[in-house]
């Protein structure tokens, strides 16, 4: 894989409380992806940015809202998330402590 498009695979980390639990008993991550982006493309752009083996990645396609302010209504665009498992040992920090 082009090392450029690897770099453009991964959106945000996306931080929450059930994201945290998931890091913390199963040794799970959660990323924002680009919509088009592969599971061999995520694995493989995980494993460059943050030096880590993984084992397994799920995806998860994300529909927008439908939101609406006054007499106006819009939809917010769908996305694309993953879940990456790592091997034992391998381990994220994201705060950098």
């Amino acid at each position: 894989m082009n090392k450029e498009r690897l770099m453009n695979v991964l959106l945000e980390p996306r931080i929450t409380e059930k994201s945290s639990l998931l890091g913390d008993k199963y040794n799970q991550f959660v990323f924002k992806v680009a919509k088009n982006a592969s599971k061999p493309e995520i694995k493989q752009a995980v494993e460059l940015m943050f030096e880590v083996e993984v084992d397994k990645v799920q995806v998860n396609n994300v529909k927008g809202k439908s939101k609406r302010y006054k007499n106006t209504s819009g939809r917010r665009s769908d996305w694309k998330k993953a879940y990456v498992k790592l091997k034992p040992g391998s381990n994220i920090d994201f705060m950098g402590v």
